[in-house]
């Protein structure tokens, strides 16, 4: 994991209409702790896309907080990932602001999930 570079590119984002609706169609779902995960066998790399409802946090700043805690999450972690790329969306799903290290051992274990599928 030391040789990948933590970098959150924009290659690495999931993002369009296409991509959003086939993962949402054909995606796995699951839970864990307070995150809600969709995901897909990708092609080339891994790319993610992050979701924190406005229903759950109205204020812009608290929802921004929680997306760039799990994107560095996922950036720290993603060599998790290494074996076959795959397309994830992350959404938070719990009314409670979550600290760092709550949220890096949740996204950690997420990504191991979804490392762990064929």
């Amino acid at each position: 994991m030391s040789d990948i570079p933590q970098t959150f590119s924009k290659q690495e984002r999931l993002c369009g209409e296409k991509n959003t609706s086939t993962l949402l169609s054909r995606g796995k779902y699951g839970n864990e702790q307070m995150l809600r995960y969709c995901y897909k066998d990708g092609e080339g790399q891994s790319r993610l896309m992050i979701s924190v409802p406005k229903r759950l946090f109205k204020r812009a700043v608290i929802r921004n907080l929680l997306k760039r805690r799990i994107r560095e999450s996922y950036r720290r972690q993603k060599g998790l990932l290494d074996a076959a790329p795959k397309d994830l969306l992350i959404i938070w799903n719990s009314k409670e602001i979550r600290d760092y290290n709550q949220v890096y051992n949740a996204v950690g274990a997420v990504l191991s999930k979804v490392a762990r599928q064929k």
